[in-house]
């Protein structure tokens, strides 16, 4: 009988402070977070600064949490696996640095995971049967891809945005109609009092990149209507915004994902990522994928969120393959989806 490999998984990128334990890339015995909402919400976003202080104070914490939780001890631990890009550089270096102590000190090896990998990841947690190749959506705040994952560390981006991510695309239209931060949830909730056909925003595509997403003009599209409607001394209906909106940012994301899976012969996609939590995306998805005879498979909205389980998932696969990283292992903001 094979041993069971420990890994235990930090994620420090943006402004959760996140530690767990995963046995084996698909078993997770701890997952803690301690989120930072309620602070970066009364400045309507994320200040970096911020985030970088509120992780120095809560990491220690999370990881003995997350260890405590596990019933497990550092020596028992297999390696440790950091986020170290991309993210706020502030905020990445506060988890790698903690890292590389316990790893020094425990005598474990080092794992750097990419964070979007890890988004990808999330999906093992929960899908015992999901294996590569297979196609992801990735949608989050900062990241909006479409990525074939060849292997579990061997990826292949066939689509990404050319401008605002989806998650940054909902912060800004939700701010405008003010809904405040964070953005995603609360458009989401909004637009079920909404029409989705009320109001015909556009969606955008890039000639010679079928795949590629943009997203600034449907958002410029609803500040121009906010506008219009304001200089016109025309009452919003800010349900049927929200709801517009999102419905053209879904039909985009479903369109490009189930397109790019038919034409590629892929029978799965998986969806990643904080928008991968919404409710209008999650059964758009599932109705054009039963449609297509394609397999769906997406994270509970625990794991769509940052979180550090799904480091440790990439992290385990990361392990497995011979992935070593030393201890001058540094954060790197703009980190490439398959870069080494």
């Amino acid at each position: 009988m094979e041993k069971d490999i420990l890994i235990l998984g930090i994620e420090s990128s943006c402004d959760e402070t996140a530690a767990s334990v995963v046995k084996n890339g698909r078993s997770v015995l701890s997952n803690v977070i301690s989120s930072q909402i309620d602070i970066h919400t009364l400045y309507g976003g994320v200040v970096p600064e911020i985030a970088s202080r509120k992780h120095v104070e809560r990491i220690n914490q999370v990881i003995e949490q997350a260890l405590a939780d596990a019933d497990v001890t550092l020596e028992e631990i297999d390696a440790v696996s950091v986020t170290y890009g991309p993210g706020l550089v502030g905020a990445l270096l506060v988890g790698v640095g903690e890292a590389k102590a316990i790893a020094y000190a425990a005598g474990k090896p080092l794992v750097g995971v990419h964070h979007i990998e890890g988004h990808i990841a999330a999906n093992y947690l929960e899908h015992p049967d999901l294996e590569p190749p297979f196609l992801c959506l990735v949608v989050s705040g900062g990241h909006t891809h479409l990525v074939r994952v060849l292997e579990y560390g061997k990826f292949e981006i066939i689509g990404y945005t050319h401008d605002d991510a989806a998650g940054e695309a909902f912060d800004k239209v939700a701010r405008a109609i003010g809904l405040g931060y964070p953005g995603g949830p609360k458009i989401d909730k909004l637009a079920k009092e909404g029409n989705p056909h009320a109001i015909e925003f556009p969606r955008a595509k890039i000639e010679g990149c079928e795949y590629d997403f943009s997203f600034s003009g449907v958002k410029s599209a609803v500040l121009n209507y906010l506008n219009g409607c304001e200089m016109k001394g025309i009452e919003v209906n800010r349900a049927d915004v929200a709801a517009s909106f999102q419905q053209a940012v879904v039909d985009v994301l479903v369109g490009r994902a189930v397109g790019a899976a038919q034409k590629l012969g892929e029978k799965r996609i998986a969806v990643a990522g904080g928008v991968a939590s919404n409710s209008a995306l999650r059964a758009a998805m599932k109705q054009a994928c039963d449609e297509a005879g394609i397999a769906l498979c997406y994270p509970s909205p625990i794991f769509c969120t940052d979180n550090a389980a799904m480091i440790a998932s990439q992290g385990y696969y990361e392990y497995m393959a011979g992935t070593r990283h030393d201890l001058d292992l540094n954060a790197i903001p703009n980190l490439k989806i398959g870069q080494r």
